[in-house]
């Protein structure tokens, strides 16, 4: 039962806030959704405040850190602004992530390597606040030595390449990334990284992430958010819930 506890479930909120922003009113509330994931048992609750403040916004995150006991992992961007808010509310976690205006969502991991001084900079302070620092990367050997050579605590582990491939059917190329981040989350554990892992998981493809020994922690989002339209957040949190632990059986 030892393995299954520590494979904890971030629960991202983001998507709960385009649906409000969409019609620029008051709702849905993602604080709401926070207190729902937290009663679902969720570990956590992850919000990404982007630049152009697409989803989340700013009384977002204050309310947020006032309703919910359970830690906040705070996504953004490497920008003197994000660090700024960073620093003022001292979230449990922050993760760095890269940020485009024009992509739908992050559409891949942060440049550690060409970016290896100015990150290692930016993250001193957030760490000397108590903040855990986390880098969202792909599974790539050259960006987790660099994440760890920086002072990173965590590296979360870019699945959107292995979820994407594995609903295109194309086995071979799906095994090979599984392999690949596989191998590369037992490099980052082995540097003293602490391995999370997120992005495009859904029910059918998160029990081989999950079984990932070296993996704490899961953070899922748009899927969820999605899924609970037809069968209420709790639900789709619990079901996950359900095949993480099982994968861990």
């Amino acid at each position: 039962m030892e393995s299954i506890k520590k494979l904890r479930l971030g629960v991202n909120i983001d998507h709960v806030a385009t649906v409000r922003n969409a019609r620029g009113s008051a709702y849905p509330d993602p604080v709401r959704a926070a207190i729902i994931a937290q009663e679902a048992g969720a570990d956590g609750i992850t919000a990404h405040l982007r630049e152009d403040r697409r989803h989340i916004v700013d009384q977002d995150i204050v309310s947020i850190i006032k309703a919910i006991n359970i830690p906040l992992n705070f996504e953004m961007a490497a920008t003197e602004e994000m660090q700024k808010i960073a620093l003022a509310h001292e979230p449990y976690a922050v993760c760095i992530v890269p940020e485009k205006r024009e992509e739908r969502t992050t559409e891949g991991g942060l440049d550690v390597v060409k970016e290896e001084k100015k990150l290692a900079h930016f993250i001193t302070p957030l760490r000397d606040k108590g903040s855990r620092v986390s880098i969202f990367i792909a599974a790539d050997e050259n960006q987790i030595k660099a994440a760890s050579r920086i002072g990173a605590q965590v590296v979360e582990l870019h699945t959107g390449a292995y979820c994407d491939l594995h609903y295109e059917k194309s086995f071979e190329e799906k095994e090979a990334e599984l392999t690949r981040l596989k191998d590369m989350a037992a490099l980052a554990h082995s540097l003293g990284l602490e391995v999370h892992a997120g992005h495009g998981l859904t029910y059918e493809t998160v029990t081989p992430i999950a079984e990932l020994p070296e993996v704490v922690e899961l953070n899922i989002g748009h899927f969820l958010i999605g899924e609970s339209i037809f069968s209420g957040l709790k639900e789709a949190i619990l079901k996950m819930r359900e095949l993480m632990d099982k994968a861990r059986l």
